[in-house]
């Protein structure tokens, strides 16, 4: 197919419009190496963080139950040694812990002073807040109160909270290295796993072009990739027992066909050479002998497509434009239609005549077949031609399938064709690195466009 851009194999602009998206899912498609390497630096980075956040969690619980544990144990010595003391033992510094003992007789002046820690019940209760100087502070306190004195007994968490401070701080630095270990096993396992992948693809690339290629099963061990190679060389069989059918096929055809096209050229020569013919039964003859020479340029440019060669040789353009149109003012009837060449007359590009013959014959051939009244003008360009008819007109519909094989546009009706002459155009622009274009006129018909390099 070819497009109005200009590329190498060029696109036809009404064929099948490419889907909105496609652009955008190559521009945001990953190789598989990376989405491999992804894989593993998320799940390290995953893991981590969650045994990060469960060794966090572990520590707290476990380090809340000890404190409490040691805090208990020493409120309870404290009672002990203040019972054993018969109350006048005051709560000394225990397991580095603080102690303060208030017996029953101060009580009332703590009652009317009610510091922060003076309601708390009997239990280990978390404390903070800020000193007289701004810093802030937390404690466990740990409180006890009997009938005869009121314990307390104060854990300063400070240097805990430093401690899981610096734990985090370990913990996260794990984090860092175990996803950058992930990174790094990621990308060394992804470079093992395709590594096979990336081989099959180069032999792959190397054998384009090749009429017999080696088998690629037997290179690769018994594995996925192994596989996959057998089955490559499975369909490689197949596709070239297709194509070399195909190639058979177009061959025989076009060889049994010029032999009797052959003839019928010979024998209307013979013919077109005698003297004093009837002018019907000259005009008949010149119409057999145009279908000919129609039938032997398709024949040729088929053969050559299927082949995906290029024919050799120079045309002018001019001069096959009047030889085209002289064919089909022979089949224009009774229609009110002229045909008219204009334009340039020495424009010459590097194709044979019989690949400019079928490309540009059916384009006028089209525009002849639907237009009934008015004009069909063929205008040679700088390095194009423009085949501009006074027809119906083109629908949006019509020119984004136009190019599709098969397709017949809606003022087709019951005319003759299958629908693959414009199908056999954008083939022989895609060969050639031409470019077509059909458009809706500016009031009414159609303009085809067939855009080519001169040859140098």
């Amino acid at each position: 197919m070819a497009s109005v851009t200009a590329s190498p194999h060029p696109k036809p602009e009404s064929g099948p419009a490419a889907r909105p998206g496609a652009a955008r899912a190559r521009k945001f498609r990953r190789r598989l190496r990376t989405r491999i390497v992804w894989s593993f630096v998320l799940l390290g980075f995953c893991l981590t963080v969650l045994f990060a956040f469960a060794a966090v969690q572990a520590r707290q619980r476990v380090e809340n139950q000890l404190v409490e544990d040691v805090m208990n144990r020493n409120l309870e010595e404290s009672w002990r040694r203040f019972v054993s003391s018969g109350g006048t033992n005051t709560a000394a510094p225990v397991q580095q812990m603080k102690g303060y003992l208030y017996p029953v007789d101060i009580l009332p002046r703590l009652a009317q002073e009610k510091p922060d820690w003076y309601k708390l019940k009997d239990g280990i209760h978390p404390f903070s807040g800020t000193d007289e100087n701004g810093n802030p502070f937390s404690y466990r306190i740990g409180v006890r109160k009997t009938p005869t004195a009121w314990f307390y007994l104060t854990y300063d968490m400070g240097q805990v909270a430093l401690g899981e401070v610096q734990f985090k701080r370990t913990l996260w630095g794990t984090v860092a290295l175990f996803t950058l270990l992930s990174l790094i096993i990621g990308w060394w396992s992804a470079s093992r796993v395709m590594s096979p992948v990336s081989e099959l693809a180069t032999r792959l690339r190397a054998y384009r072009g090749s009429s017999n290629p080696t088998q690629l099963g037997p290179l690769f061990p018994e594995d996925e990739v192994g596989e996959l190679a057998r089955a490559l060389d499975d369909y490689s069989n197949r596709l070239t027992e297709v194509v070399q059918r195909d190639r058979e096929f177009n061959a025989d055809v076009s060889h049994e066909l010029r032999t009797p096209l052959a003839v019928i050229r010979g024998a209307t020569e013979l013919l077109l050479g005698r003297p004093n013919l009837e002018p019907k039964i000259q005009a008949r003859l010149l119409r057999i002998q145009r279908a000919e020479q129609a039938c032997t340029d398709l024949i040729g440019s088929l053969l050559l497509l299927s082949r995906n060669e290029r024919g050799q040789g120079n045309c002018n353009v001019a001069r096959v434009t009047d030889q085209l149109l002289d064919s089909h003012r022979a089949q224009i009837g009774g229609k009110p239609l002229e045909l008219v060449q204009e334009g340039n007359q020495d424009l010459v590009i590097d194709a044979p005549d019989a690949a400019l013959s079928v490309a540009l014959g059916n384009l006028i051939g089209n525009a002849v077949k639907y237009t009934q009244e008015g004009s069909v003008v063929v205008r040679v360009l700088e390095d194009a031609v423009e085949v501009i008819d006074s027809g119906p007109g083109l629908s949006e519909e019509d020119a984004a399938k136009l190019f599709n094989r098969g397709y017949r546009g809606t003022h087709a009706g019951h005319s003759q064709g299958g629908g693959i002459g414009l199908s056999i155009v954008s083939r022989l622009c895609e060969l050639y690195g031409w470019q077509v274009n059909v458009r809706p006129g500016i009031e009414r018909g159609v303009i085809a466009t067939l855009r080519f390099r001169p040859a140098d």
